[in-house]
């Protein structure tokens, strides 16, 4: 086959989406792929696909990996978290053949990036947030080279939908129906023209001894980066390890127990893209674990993540209570001036100063943590609604403490769980009460019956005073 065949049947690939037309640079010299979301070097398919149309042209491949500190509501717990991982991408790709050219803001332009190194064809990943899926439109009239995306990180490609999905119960028949196709092992193909780094070009160390953060004088670094968790594809592998050998067959009894080490906790690595769904999946499906054990377990990766990915996907109100059905606005309209029997400041709420010591264990958590466990995310959103001054607000401090606060903050998984939370999105309506309508309502005393919350409250104040002691 030649090299124009294999490009074009790569770029018919479900996962491909051709923003910028037209052959490579006759004149070209390498493949860049432009890393953003799926940032590693292990089952990336958007990396494959790269180092394929690469193998095609007889060419190097090279990754371009350059964060800036604007980011949306990105802060030093995120850059932290971001830098961990970059070793472990610089170590793969160099095991693949693949180059790795870091760099950072002032000196982040992928078109200056591509004219030095004389790009003939620029890859990139798929993200459905309203900023990054800008800056890809704007590369896209900017380069004067094709631009493809790949959506890497679902198992199955987004566009396939089609449109928004309302349902988990709508959208699992519609996964399940492509599995078969896409839930394969990603291929690693190695690069059959290693890449050499030209005289000259800058590059900054990748070994995690440079702080990209460094003279990023606007950056928020009043948020800490956390112990709870360490950034990297090889991290992410250690967690998926253990959770498959000793949790995975309790999963379905425990993994609602947030007292109870019972989950996988990949949801951070999974927002940064240092592990990829098919490992997880295709981990999870190889594992000695009870059938019943693993379709639990991947109907939260699979259906419900994918759900939320959709979600974001479609609608361009996806962080905003505008995101909610009509019967949702209806019902919180009808109840927007029910008197609320407490009401609590944006800050009161940041610093956990209420008078509901569960909820205040799982703020404690994402202060200290980085993480929620997902039954407590979904209480903490609730009772802001419960303690807020109308819906709209609750949603806005829902919103911003996910984002500000939370490792896997910022992605499509949050702001899903707000809107199911706040706003019944994917939800149905259920008895009418106070404030919430037919939302549905969690309690506190509820939440007692589930789980051992004094517990979980006295591990979350350990916590707590683990970090301020330091």
């Amino acid at each position: 086959m030649d090299s124009i065949s294999r490009l074009e049947q790569l770029a018919a690939d479900p996962r491909a989406n051709v923003r910028r037309k037209g052959a490579p640079d006759p004149n070209g010299r390498c493949v860049v792929y432009w890393m953003q979301r799926t940032q590693r070097a292990l089952d990336n398919p958007a990396l494959d696909v790269a180092v394929e149309a690469a193998n095609a042209l007889k060419q190097p491949a090279v990754i371009f990996f350059a964060p800036v500190p604007f980011y949306p509501h990105a802060n030093l717990r995120h850059y932290a978290f971001l830098g961990q991982g970059i070793p472990d991408i610089a170590e793969r790709a160099r095991n693949r053949g693949i180059g790795f050219v870091l760099r950072r803001y002032p000196e982040h332009s992928l078109l200056k990036f591509c004219d030095e190194v004389k790009a003939s064809l620029v890859m990139g990943d798929e993200n459905p947030l309203r900023e990054p899926r800008h800056w890809r439109e704007l590369a896209a009239r900017k380069l004067r080279v094709p631009l493809w995306t790949v959506d890497a990180d679902v198992i199955v490609p987004s566009k396939l939908l089609g449109k928004e999905q309302y349902a988990a119960r709508i959208i699992r028949p519609r996964l399940q129906q492509r599995l078969e196709q896409f839930l394969i092992a990603p291929y690693n193909p190695k690069a059959k023209v290693e890449w050499l780094k030209p005289r000259g070009l800058h590059a900054l160390p990748n070994d995690g001894s440079f702080d990209i953060t460094e003279d990023w004088k606007e950056l928020d670094r009043s948020v800490q980066p956390v112990d709870a968790f360490r950034g990297g594809t090889g991290e992410a592998l250690t967690l998926l390890r253990d959770f498959v050998t000793h949790k995975l067959a309790h999963y379905p009894e425990r993994h609602n127990k947030p007292e109870v080490d019972g989950t996988s906790r990949l949801s951070p690595y999974l927002h940064f893209g240092h592990i990829g769904p098919h490992t997880v999946a295709l981990a999870v499906e190889n594992a000695k674990a009870p059938r019943a054990a693993k379709d639990d377990f991947l109907d939260q990766l699979i259906t419900w993540r994918e759900l939320s990915i959709n979600f974001a996907h479609f609608n361009p109100l996806y962080d905003s209570i505008e995101s909610a059905a009509d019967w949702a606005h209806r019902t919180l309209a009808k109840h927007a001036s029910d008197k609320r029997p407490v009401t609590y400041s944006r800050r009161q709420l940041e610093q956990a100063e209420t008078h509901d010591e569960l909820w205040n264990a799982a703020q404690r958590q994402m202060l200290h943590a980085g993480w929620m466990h997902n039954y407590m995310r979904m209480y903490w959103a609730k009772k802001i609604l419960e303690w807020s001054e109308s819906p709209a607000v609750a949603y806005q401090t829902a919103v911003y403490l996910n984002d500000k606060y939370f490792l896997d903050g910022r992605d499509p998984n949050g702001y899903a769980g707000i809107a199911w939370s706040i706003a019944g999105k994917f939800d149905r309506p259920w008895f009418e009460r106070p404030i919430f309508g037919t939302i549905r309502y969690m309690s506190g005393d509820a939440a007692r019956e589930k789980f051992d919350a004094d517990k979980y409250i006295e591990q979350m104040a350990k916590l707590t005073q683990e970090a301020t002691s330091m």
